[in-house]
């Protein structure tokens, strides 16, 4: 009987749950990472894109030099842009973070692009990933995986 009560709530728990947009968050010097996360996979899908809010409120100017994950054979930050009536995306080197302000990875803009994934990314999971900046140096983050679809709201 108990552990029918507690297969129930383990149940209910996982379907309050299931909708929620999670997000993660770190530091590193005067670099604060918010809402990291990206998003599920469908099998075969070999892309997938990270996202978050990078903000700088004390430091001098920095810049997001790489990011690796053991999750995928290859991490590159990507810009997507409009040229014309075509969405294009390409690989940048970097991604400047000013001094005194913030920039966003997010869908259709800046973002990191997981190339080659090892495995589908599932909601619920997290990945592990590793952001370089030129001056405030390495900070991991370990980043959800959403339902595909959901943005983390800013």
């Amino acid at each position: 009987m108990k552990l029918n009560v507690f297969l129930k709530i383990g149940a209910a728990i996982s379907i309050a749950f299931s909708g929620t947009v999670l997000a993660q968050n770190a530091l590193v010097g005067p670099i604060k990472i918010e809402h990291a996360y990206t998003r599920a996979t469908m099998p075969g899908q070999q892309v997938a894109g990270g996202f978050m809010k990078i903000e700088n409120k004390s430091g001098p100017a920095d810049q997001l030099v790489s990011v690796s994950s053991p999750i995928a054979g290859e991490v590159q930050l990507h810009e997507m842009a409009m040229e014309g009536n075509v969405m294009k995306m390409r690989q940048v080197q970097g991604i400047s973070v000013p001094a005194g302000g913030a920039v966003e990875l997010k869908p259709g803009g800046l973002h990191i692009m997981f190339i080659n994934i090892k495995a589908p990314l599932t909601a619920g999971e997290t990945v592990p990933v590793k952001l370089k900046f030129a001056k405030a140096g390495e900070v991991e983050v370990s980043m959800p995986v959403n339902v595909m679809g959901q943005n983390v709201k800013h």
